[in-house]
């Protein structure tokens, strides 16, 4: 068993789990009552979701420093798998927020930046099929990669840095021990199924990029001899 089906069964098991918990185990919140549930999804979307974008960061550097393809194949995989995850957080957050807040949406520092985190690194994909050839096209994306990475950190502290309406990131010592469970069961969970994601569709990246290197007779010969 390769390690893509072995994350993907650990993934399911830990979010399996960590929901049932969630749903059945932990107490309501005080205030917020059974709506707060969506956290135990929300909060793992947005971590793994950065995760993934710190993660395309370094296979740029890497990309940059070294000409090496196959950073390139994990770049694509971890920014194709964040931006799904980073849209997940933003549908989330505006159904917590009408839910809370009264509003589906706010232009709030912390839903801004993120809605800007998800349309930055939705643009490198777009540039990536923008790009005349594959170097232009690894070069260009690994730049844009680590331009859109500036928003990141700004997501995740612009609540310490700006007055906001999302709240102050909580810690293991101000949450009930009966919800910090369930949020890192599915927080593993999401993270294990992310990367093997990120991994799958590297390698139909990494696939997709060796057929194109193989000459056009070729590549017909061998695709008559697969129908015969």
């Amino acid at each position: 068993m390769n390690i893509r089906k072995l994350l993907v069964l650990a993934g399911l098991g830990l979010a399996a789990v960590g929901t049932y918990f969630g749903l059945f185990v932990a107490p309501p919140e005080r205030h917020m009552g059974d709506v707060q549930r969506i956290m135990y999804v929300h909060v793992p979307s947005a971590w793994i979701a950065m995760l993934l974008y710190t993660l395309a960061f370094g296979f740029a550097i890497a990309l940059l420093w070294s000409g090496r393809q196959k950073w390139d194949d994990l770049m694509v995989g971890a920014i194709e798998v964040g931006v799904v995850l980073n849209a997940l957080l933003l549908v989330q957050g505006s159904l917590w927020g009408r839910a809370t807040w009264g509003v589906w949406w706010d232009w709030d520092v912390r839903l801004t930046t993120s809605l800007v985190m998800a349309i930055l690194f939705a643009g490198v994909l777009v540039l990536r099929r923008m790009a005349p050839n594959e170097e232009r096209r690894s070069q260009w994306s690994a730049v844009a990669t680590v331009v859109a990475f500036i928003d990141v950190p700004l997501v995740y502290f612009c609540v310490r840095w700006w007055r906001s309406l999302h709240q102050i990131q909580s810690s293991p010592d101000t949450v009930d021990p009966a919800m910090v469970l369930p949020l890192r069961l599915n927080s593993f969970g999401l993270l294990f199924l992310a990367l093997a994601w990120m991994l799958w569709r590297a390698a139909i990246e990494r696939s997709s990029r060796r057929a194109s290197e193989v000459p056009l007779p070729t590549r017909v010969a061998i695709e008559e001899s697969a129908h015969a």
